[in-house]
């Protein structure tokens, strides 16, 4: 007979395998069902991320790309690319930040506000109608507290040794919008 602490450890290694392989799937999902539900507006799931960071009361007069990377949790380099693609498209506008030259603000555009409010939020509202469908309030709540603790955990293992990740109560607070 094994070991009690022993089958214990096992099972909850092949549960946190069971659960990172469902987060890994429904990221992937978010994508392709997330994208359909918007593409007619010409946008991805990114461009949806990005808009819904910027149409925040809190980001009103624009944020720098650093902020904005570190809000949507991307490398620079990745939000470099989406960025480009929406000020080309008219959804954005970048332009020195007044109070440090060497960095840039993102701003939504009239456009970009418009795409946003008039036509990917209703379709983004009735997504999460299908996606949560089955889900009760309370359901939704724990789901999201559990989501929060994970993520926070992912973030001290990001973190290099000394840094602090962002507190629990800063990633609540973080999720109150991107979408209104």
């Amino acid at each position: 007979m094994e070991n009690p602490s022993h089958e214990a450890k096992k099972l909850k290694l092949e549960m946190a395998n069971r659960l990172f392989f469902r987060l890994y799937q429904c990221a992937n999902m978010l994508h392709k069902t997330g994208s359909r539900a918007i593409e007619a507006e010409g946008l991805t799931t990114q461009q949806w991320a990005v808009l819904g960071a910027l149409s925040r009361e809190e980001a009103r007069e624009g944020m720098s790309i650093g902020e904005l990377a570190r809000y949507l949790m991307l490398s620079r380099q990745n939000l470099s690319g989406v960025i480009g693609r929406m000020e080309r498209d008219g959804h954005l506008h970048t332009a020195p930040d007044p109070s440090d030259r060497r960095s840039r603000r993102v701003r939504m555009t009239a456009s970009g506000q418009q795409v946003w409010r008039e036509f990917a939020l209703p379709k983004i509202h009735d997504y999460y109608s299908q996606v949560l469908q089955d889900f009760s309030l309370n359901d939704t709540v724990h789901a999201l507290h559990y989501l929060l603790k994970i993520l926070h955990n992912m973030q001290k293992v990001d973190q290099p040794e000394g840094d602090d990740a962002l507190d629990l109560t800063e990633a609540l607070s973080m999720t109150s919008e991107p979408s209104p």
